[in-house]
């Protein structure tokens, strides 16, 4: 007699087999008043087999705002039940769901408006589109969507299929994961914030930020992977001191190295430096780092609210405060951590840092920058900035 049980073959979830991981708890952390939206976002990993370490990122792959897919459809006059071919294989899907779940449609390429001028009479596009016209295009580019190219330069002479063909594969997004898996297991938790803003006379939303804040109930689920992040991760041994600098969302990995180190009962110090506009409604998980700073899993929390004073104080600023003991924990091997904005931040920190080690190391610019560069050799000074 034959075994009707057909052998059941283990899914690996991937980047390219994403997992549709469940929404546990999905909060803001900011309080009443604030100007921003930080997100917290627990999801359940269960039967995935995926697993992480402190450090590592999720990978998420997002939808497109129903409301921008109904401009575009309208915009056009396009039928969403079109059938469309959406990869090289030939596989196609209704044009709604296309643009929804499987296209960027909130990006300009240089590429794709040369492209799109062979489908319009439009001269201006053509000049744009031209060699001659680089800076003038890339200024376009900058802040613009399908829906302003599509609206400023027709009238179109392209099928629907012609103009999805322009698009690229909706690339996922990259999040530092918040949570340790020894402290949470079969879960894993993110900090986003939700990014909103008005350019060229529309309001912008952030495609996968703001799905996380408007579109993301619980129980509802969320394809994702996990990212490996081998440049960013706490030291081999828990004795080692750590000196973490994660403003804003930059605070997400360093919640995970907190859980971690105090889980599994590392003996190392660690000193934690945080940063944002108003310690009344943006001091994000608050509640949790005082109570590590009670029980030990957190030696030293200092924190910089910009807007709560009339001389902005940024966590550079508390730094160089306390640069003498900085400079200690520095000369004792401690490891040097910063996470969050890459344009100011990261790099008002690292010009801090040099200060600190030039200062109380009593050394030449020179000297200092070598000091840092070695300790970027030894993996004792890493950054995951964006």
């Amino acid at each position: 007699m034959q075994n009707t049980i057909a052998n059941k073959v283990p899914t690996t979830f991937s980047r390219t087999n994403p997992f549709p991981a469940k929404v546990l708890k999905n909060q803001n952390l900011n309080g009443a008043g604030s100007k921003k939206e930080t997100r917290h976002i627990e999801l359940s990993l269960k039967g995935s087999d995926l697993s992480y370490v402190p450090g590592d990122c999720l990978g998420i792959y997002p939808q497109n705002d129903p409301e921008l897919v109904a401009s575009l459809l309208e915009e056009m006059k396009w039928d969403p039940e079109t059938a469309v071919t959406i990869s090289k294989q030939g596989e196609t899907l209704p044009l709604r769901d296309a643009l929804t779940t499987h296209f960027e449609i909130t990006l300009l390429t240089k590429k794709m408006i040369q492209q799109a001028a062979e489908f319009t009479d439009n001269e201006e596009l053509k000049q744009l589109s031209s060699e001659d016209h680089i800076n003038e295009l890339k200024e376009y580019i900058n802040g613009r969507d399908l829906l302003d190219m599509l609206r400023d330069f027709g009238p179109w002479k392209a099928s629907v299929q012609e103009i999805v063909s322009l698009l690229r594969k909706m690339p996922p997004r990259l999040y530092s994961i918040a949570s340790s898996l020894t402290a949470y297991p079969e879960e894993v938790h993110l900090t986003i914030g939700a990014v909103r803003y008005t350019a060229h006379g529309r309001e912008r939303k952030g495609v996968c930020s703001v799905q996380c804040a408007e579109r993301l109930p619980e129980g509802e689920t969320l394809p994702v992977f996990i990212q490996v992040n081998k440049h960013f991760n706490l030291p081999d041994s828990p004795e080692k001191d750590i000196i973490m600098v994660g403003p804003g969302t930059g605070i997400a990995p360093f919640r995970s190295f907190i859980q971690e180190r105090s889980v599994t009962e590392a003996t190392g110090k660690s000193w934690l430096f945080f940063g944002d506009q108003h310690s009344a409604t943006d001091f994000l998980y608050q509640d949790e780092f005082e109570a590590y700073l009670k029980e030990g899993g957190l030696t030293r929390l200092d924190t910089a609210f910009s807007r709560d004073s009339e001389q902005k104080v940024y966590v550079q600023h508390k730094m160089l405060e306390n640069s003498k003991e900085l400079f200690a924990w520095l000369e004792n091997g401690a490891y040097f951590y910063v996470c969050g904005d890459k344009q100011n931040m990261a790099k008002d920190v690292h010009s801090a840092l040099i200060d600190v080690i030039e200062k109380e190391g009593k050394m030449t610019r020179e000297n200092a920058e070598a000091y840092l560069s070695a300790m970027q050799e030894q993996g004792r000074y890493q950054r995951d900035v964006y």
